[in-house]
Order: structure tokens, then C-alpha cells, then sequence
């Protein structure tokens, strides 16, 4: 899952080095923290949460073929 979130952010930032993907595995579901440089937080948000929403869809959707709960968290520096 981590690999699928650092792919599909890096093509939507501009400064894809500043991408960092943190996972924390609990026992029934695995929190991704996205964190980006300040200049492109609104392009991983979107206008009205979309682009967050629709990243948030696949990995779900990703996750629940595997049997997995995910969360996908973007955090602001």
C-alpha cells in the first residue's frame, strides 16, 4: 500500500523528493501518513478534498483485495 500512495503522490507534486510516506501497522488497520512540501499540500488536497478523497478510494479499494483496512492521512508541516 505504501508504495501505491508514494506513486500516485509524487506524479501530482511538483518537488517529488519531499515526499515522505509514513505506515504504522496496528493490529486491524494501517494508518499512511502523506507528507509533502508546503508548496503542494493543495495539490494532494485538491478544490473541496477530491484528489485526497479519490486517493483515499483506491487505496481502499487496493487494501480490501488484500483483506486490509487502510487510512490514508495527509499531514500538513
Amino acid at each position: 500500500m505504501k508504495e501505491l500512495v508514494e506513486l500516485i503522490t509524487k506524479s501530482l507534486v511538483d518537488n517529488p523528493e519531499d515526499v515522505v510516506i509514513k505506515e504504522t501497522a496496528g493490529e486491524s488497520i494501517i494508518i499512511l501518513e502523506i507528507k509533502v512540501g508546503a508548496d503542494d499540500v493543495g495539490k494532494v488536497i485538491g478544490k473541496e478534498g477530491r484528489i485526497a478523497n479519490a486517493i483515499r478510494t483506491v487505496v481502499k479499494a487496493a487494501a480490501a483485495k488484500q483483506g486490509k483496512k487502510v487510512t490514508v492521512e495527509i499531514i500538513t508541516k
